[in-house]
């Protein structure tokens, strides 16, 4: 007679390891039951409180630390344990889903001890402490420009009340030609011809035209919120030009340790300043920082290339592959399977402000006569635009990944080798198939 024993348990990958239930008020602590007489404790969300845990766990040899991502009640927490030395891993809430039964924060912060001893959660991307710094700066100046352009919107609001049909005759409330008028409008003008006279000259709309969209109706409850809404915009932008200097500040400290590049400078391929570009050149200091000109990838302005090192910083080694980055970013397909049939393969959904911009630089390069804007188009035809636009972004830190981590330059075959190319691929895919059937292409020139 064989006895059988119990099951063994999952192996312990990390014998020294515990886990945070993570709280507004407080938080509780969960270690291995075999170095301490009370595995769990509770410590408060005060600063002090934090500072004696990371002595606690360093005191008892606790070396890695797994919290989830809950708001952003952890980053306090993940930055006092880092200082302490203590290697901290932020796991997705997906991947560290209690079962049914657990849910206490006692039970919790056991349960995600124990996953993490065993090596079961994986960590979440967090960059170093310069780039996390460039990133909250960057963070903070879109934060500010999406404000000034609800208060933009309060601007037409205002307008629109008096029958001022500014935003009709010109492209932009908020260009060279639109400002000067409000703010003409704001100090008192009233007279339509001496604010049209304000146009600018790059204005496509006549001074006539502009003149008698602006014959409205002034009532001071509207003039009133008219100026409140400028000066909220205004108030904005000087946040915005302050967010610029910490900016400049945070890459002037980030290239201290880089070399000079032994290249010079690209030129620039484009000479015309973006909407909302930060306030000074970018390209000398990225360009520093990342060791090669990522603007030379079409679709990557300055602006973009600034996005994409706060989010992801300079070493890319952090993803083995292209694909676990695209998979990151979330602009790779689904993989969901079970008895062999796809049940679905949909991109999932993200927050990653990353994949947002790329999307919007999928959308820009879909209109130029590259590649990578014939790529887009194609797909666009085929599959639609929704999934084009994906398809190119994709491609696009594809490109940015090989250029960071592997440094390969990027050169644009043209629109029309890729065309060219995609039509050679298409005449070899039915070549093939005519063979597997037992047929044989030909040319119209070989049959005449």
């Amino acid at each position: 007679m064989v006895r059988r024993g119990k099951p063994a348990g999952l192996p312990i990958i990390n014998p020294r390891a515990g886990a945070i239930d993570i709280g507004s008020r407080f938080h509780v602590v969960a270690v291995p039951p075999d170095v301490t007489d009370e595995p769990v404790q509770t410590f408060q969300a005060f600063t002090g409180d934090l500072q004696r845990m990371a002595q606690w766990l360093k005191s008892i040899d606790v070396t890695t630390v797994a919290m989830e991502s809950t708001g952003v009640y952890w980053v306090p927490v993940y930055e006092v344990l880092e200082s302490a030395g203590i290697e901290v891993v932020v796991a997705n809430a997906r991947d560290a889903r209690s079962v049914p039964g657990r849910k206490s924060d006692v039970n919790d912060a056991q349960w995600l001890q124990r996953l993490h001893a065993c090596g079961l959660l994986r960590p979440s991307f967090r960059p170093d402490r310069e780039i996390a710094a460039l990133r909250a700066y960057l963070r903070l100046r879109e934060r500010h420009l999406d404000y000034a352009a609800a208060h933009i919107q309060h601007v037409q609001k205002a307008l629109t009340f008096m029958n001022l049909q500014l935003h009709h005759v010109v492209t932009d409330v908020s260009g060279v030609t639109g400002m000067k008028i409000v703010r003409a409008i704001v100090a008192g003008e009233r007279d339509a011809k001496a604010l049209a006279a304000m146009r600018d000259v790059r204005c496509k709309a006549t001074a006539e035209t502009i003149e008698g969209a602006l014959q409205g109706n002034y009532q001071p409850e509207h003039v009133f919120a008219l100026k409140q809404a400028l000066e909220l915009h205004d108030f904005y932008q000087r946040q915005v030009e302050q967010c610029d200097v910490q900016i400049e500040a945070a890459l002037t400290r980030l290239k201290a340790n880089k070399g000079t590049p032994s290249e010079p400078l690209p030129a620039p391929r484009h000479k015309t300043k973006a909407p909302n570009a930060v306030a000074f050149d970018v390209r000398p200091s990225l360009y520093q920082i990342a060791g090669t000109d990522l603007t030379q990838i079409h679709g990557i302005g300055p602006y973009l290339a600034l996005r994409l090192v706060s989010e992801c910083g300079t070493d890319l080694s952090r993803w083995p592959t292209v694909k676990h980055f695209t998979s990151w970013l979330s602009l790779s397909p689904g993989c969901k399977i079970s008895g062999g049939k796809v049940l679905s393969s949909r991109t999932r959904k993200t927050a990653n402000p990353m994949a947002a911009h790329l999307r919007l630089a999928a959308v820009t390069v879909g209109r130029t006569s590259t590649a990578l804007g014939a790529f887009y188009r194609r797909l666009a035809a085929r599959i639609g635009k929704a999934k084009a636009v994906t398809a190119t972004a994709r491609k696009i830190a594809v490109l940015f990944y090989n250029t960071m981590r592997f440094g390969i330059d990027y050169r644009d075959p043209g629109a029309d080798y890729y065309e060219a190319a995609y039509r050679e691929r298409v005449i070899k895919q039915l070549h093939r198939r005519a063979a597997t059937f037992g047929f044989r292409l030909a040319t119209i020139d070989s049959v005449s």
